[in-house]
Formats: C-alpha cells, structure tokens, sequence
C-alpha cells in the first residue's frame, strides 16, 4: 500500500506526458475538435442535422472555430512559449489538465445548453488563460510580452461581449460585429508571434539571410490593425465611408506584404519545416485584398473570412503546431511527407472555399462540402501522425 501511495505522489511530481507541457493536451484537443467541429457544421449546412442547443448555423460554426479550435491552439502554443520566454514554469500536470477540461466543458455545454451555463463557463476560459500567462510574465518583468496579455485580454472581453448579445443583453448586431473583431485581433497575436519566430528561425537555419523590421512597418501594420479592430466594433452604429474602409484594408495587407518582404522569405524555400510560415503569413496581404472587394461589393464576404481563417490563421497554427510539436518531443525539425501533405491540405482546403465565394454559383454548396471534407482530411493526418508523439515522453529523456 505504501508503494501504491509513493508511486501516486511520483506522478503528481512528474505529470503524466500529456499534461507535461502546454502543447501536449491543447495541439491534441485542437486537432480533433477541428475534423469533428466541421463535420458537424457540414452535416447543419447540409440540413441533416443542428448545432446543438445554445448557438446555431453559422453562429456556432464561426464561434467555435475561432474561440473553439483556435484558441485551443493559441493555449497550447502560449503555455509553452511563455516558459521559454520568462525561465518560469506554466501550469502542468492537474492544473493543465483542469484547464483542459474546462475548455472541453466548454465546448459540450455550448452544444447541450443550458445557454447561460454554456456563456459563463465558456467565458471563463480566456481569462483563466490570460491569468496562467501573465504570472510568469510579469514575476520575470518580460516587458517585451506585455502585449500578449493585453492581446488575450481584448479577446476575453470580445468573447464576452458575444455571449451577451447571444444572451439578448447588448444588441444583437454585437455578436457578429466582436467575432469579426475577434478575427482580427487573432491576426494581431499571429502578428506578434511571427515578427519574432520567422526572422528568429531564418536567420538560425540560415547565417546567410538578413531577415530584419523597420519600425515604420511595424508601427503602420499594428496601428492599422488596432484601427481596424475599433471600427468594427462600433460597425452597428458607424460604418466608415465603404472607400475609406477600403483603404485602410489595403494599407493593412501591404504593410503585412512589406512585413514579410523584409524577413527574407524565399531563402527558406529549400526547408519545409521554414517556409511553411511565410507562406501562411503571405494570405493575410491577400485576405485584407478580398476584405477591401468585399467592402466594395466586388466579392462575396465570406471570401475574405474564410482567406484569413483558413488561409492565414489555420495555416501559421498548423505550421507552428508541426514545429513545436517535433521541437519539444526531442526530434528532428524535418518535415515529413505526411507534414507536408497536411499543410498543402489546409491550402486546398483554403483555395477551394475562397473559390466557392467567388465563383461557384448555383453550384456553392459542394465547394464549401469539398474545402471541408479537405480540412477534416488534413487534422486527421496530423492526428494520426502527432497525437502518439503528444501522449509520450520526449524521446532524448
């Protein structure tokens, strides 16, 4: 008996590998609820069955891909970043497993209901994550990440404000107008995220290269952005002059364009593992491209949405989630055929709904069928592919 309890406290001191670090539950969460989210949303889209009790159609599918999936990533990603950053631990082993499981209570509840249960524990999450970030920051005065707590906290709040016009308690108009500022405020961590890990990773792999920032970009590329993010908010009492918006979304996607430009891209050609980064950044010049046409009535809206959701964010978080993935199990960063195909998926998947936007007509229905079926495709390669890698320890242990 003694040993059962001896063994037992061991594993409190050594978590089992899943709860080890941040990216292990979260990267695993993260891949399944993508196949599983968007099969349930094809089969409502397809008039089979609903969403669930609380949120429904579009609103529930635009919910939970962003604040669903995405933020699963964001978790996973920051929990162990922030480690590295500050020399000081995130929460593993129960804590993270707790915090694993309130993201999935969120994520059953928002389908089962009751509604305001579903909100108030949903809401709960972001901020319980800005907490478990901001600690280390903070003791380890990393004045540098600030903006990552202030990032997540403008998202708790946008998050918020969806569930209470989903409640009925701010106008309705706000639900749609904070999942769009949302969008854009995750393009914003994107951002921060890879103005530090792509000229980072180039210039380690490649001495050569003279990947570099100017701080007029920078400053014209978060300004804008922050702008942007303003605006919508307050889209259901001032809307912008369309023409007016129009520029600043083409100011947005050329200082992201010039952005990339400076981090010497095309000498990552040659490494998969490299140059799949880049090219997921390059969809946000793109993305605000078609936003600017859609603002001008010349595109569909949901070929912008879905060029910076698909495109740009699911692309970066599956490159960074193969990256980081291989980097913290001890392996080689070497991309695989298996990693390769997964990424040139989730393009497909991209390019075929833009298409679907723009140019399907009567025949829209199975192009969206189609992207979806890809997407579901690329998650579960790389489940098949990482999800034994996350559940076991680092193999140079």
């Amino acid at each position: 008996m003694g040993r059962v309890w001896y063994e037992a406290a061991l594993s409190i001191k050594r978590p089992l590998p899943l709860f080890q670090l941040g990216f292990r539950p979260f990267y695993a969460l993260a891949a399944i609820f993508a196949s599983v989210a968007v099969i349930v949303w094809l089969s409502a889209f397809a008039g089979f069955s609903g969403t669930g009790v609380y949120l429904q159609s579009v609103n529930w599918h635009s919910h939970e891909m962003l604040f669903g999936f995405s933020v699963a990533v964001i978790t996973g990603f920051l929990l162990t970043a922030v480690r590295n950053w500050t020399g000081l631990p995130t929460p593993t082993g129960p804590a993270l497993a707790a915090l694993a499981g309130l993201w999935l209570l969120a994520r059953v509840l928002i389908i089962t209901g009751p509604g305001p249960l579903a909100a108030v524990v949903d809401v709960l999450f972001l901020p319980t994550l800005a907490v478990a970030v901001a600690i280390p920051i903070l003791r380890s005065k990393n004045t540098r990440n600030y903006k990552v707590i202030a990032v997540l906290l403008a998202l708790a709040t946008c998050h918020g404000v969806f569930h209470l016009a989903s409640q009925g308690v701010l106008p309705a108009w706000l639900s749609r107008a904070t999942v769009f500022a949302s969008i854009d405020i995750l393009i914003i961590l994107l951002a921060i995220v890879a103005g530090r890990v792509v000229p980072a990773f180039t210039k380690n792999a490649m001495p050569a290269s003279n990947p570099r920032s100017e701080r007029w970009v920078e400053v014209v590329v978060f300004l804008s952005m922050i702008l942007l993010v303003v605006t919508t908010l307050i889209s259901g009492v001032w809307m912008p002059i369309s023409s007016l918006l129009a520029g600043l979304l083409l100011v947005v996607a050329a200082g992201h364009a010039l952005r990339l430009a400076l981090w010497d891209p095309l000498r990552t050609l040659h490494q998969p593992l490299l140059w799949m980064m880049p090219a997921a950044y390059s969809w946000i010049a793109f993305a605000f491209v078609l936003r600017a046409l859609a603002v001008t009535h010349v595109v569909a809206p949901s070929a912008w949405i879905h060029a910076v959701t698909m495109g740009a964010i699911s692309s970066f978080m599956i490159a960074m989630m193969m990256r980081s993935s291989l980097g913290h199990t001890g392996r080689d960063l070497v991309a695989s055929r298996s990693d390769m195909a997964v990424f040139v998926f989730v393009q497909l998947a991209a390019i075929v709904r833009i298409t679907g936007s723009i140019a399907a007509g009567e025949s829209y229905r199975y192009w969206v069928a189609a992207s979806g079926l890809i997407w579901c495709l690329a998650f579960l390669l790389f489940a098949l592919r990482y999800l034994p890698m996350l559940g076991r320890s680092r193999v140079d242990d």
